[in-house]
């Protein structure tokens, strides 16, 4: 059952989609968007690689659920899920020295006294991290089940998301 007093939810979708499979939060966000019905009260937020700018959507959110590259050293394609105090360690490769990444936001929201009380990341492990537009073909093998854990996190929280008819990929 959905407890609405725990807060906002948001499903944020982080990577950068110019540098193959650091992009796999975004695709599976587009995915999630096109293909699930998920009820207008949770947010699906494009955070792309915003950095420090995703701090307030974060501070104010009672259940986070991130879909990002999740690099555990595993093989690629692997799906992946860190909850809690797990979700820092192993989020958001750094692509530049200069690029505040997710781990760092999280850190200044527990500093402040404001992460979410519910964090859950899930995520593919990467294949490869280089110039280019288009996911691994691993990686684009499972994107559907990246999805679909997401949409099973979502309902573990009580919120009503299904798959769309006619829009699920084989």
């Amino acid at each position: 059952m959905r407890n609405d007093d725990a807060g906002p939810i948001v499903v944020l979708g982080l990577g950068n989609i110019l540098m193959a499979d650091d992009g796999i939060g975004l695709a599976a966000l587009t995915r999630l968007q096109d293909e699930w019905f998920i009820p207008p009260d949770v947010e699906l937020v494009d955070g792309g690689t915003w950095g420090m700018n995703l701090l307030p959507i974060i501070e104010r959110t009672g259940r986070l659920l991130v879909i990002d590259a999740i690099d555990h050293g595993r093989e690629p394609g692997t799906l992946l899920q860190l909850n809690g105090d797990e979700v820092p360690r192993f989020l958001s490769t750094k692509l530049s020295p200069h690029q505040i990444d997710l781990r760092e936001v999280l850190a200044l929201a527990q500093l402040r006294g404001k992460l979410p009380p519910e964090l859950v990341a899930v995520g593919l492990q990467p294949g490869r991290i280089e110039m280019s537009t288009d996911l691994s073909p691993v990686v684009q093998d499972h994107l559907g089940e990246l999805v679909e854990s997401a949409a099973r996190t979502l309902a573990g929280w009580g919120v009503d998301c299904f798959p769309m008819a006619g829009a699920l990929h084989a």
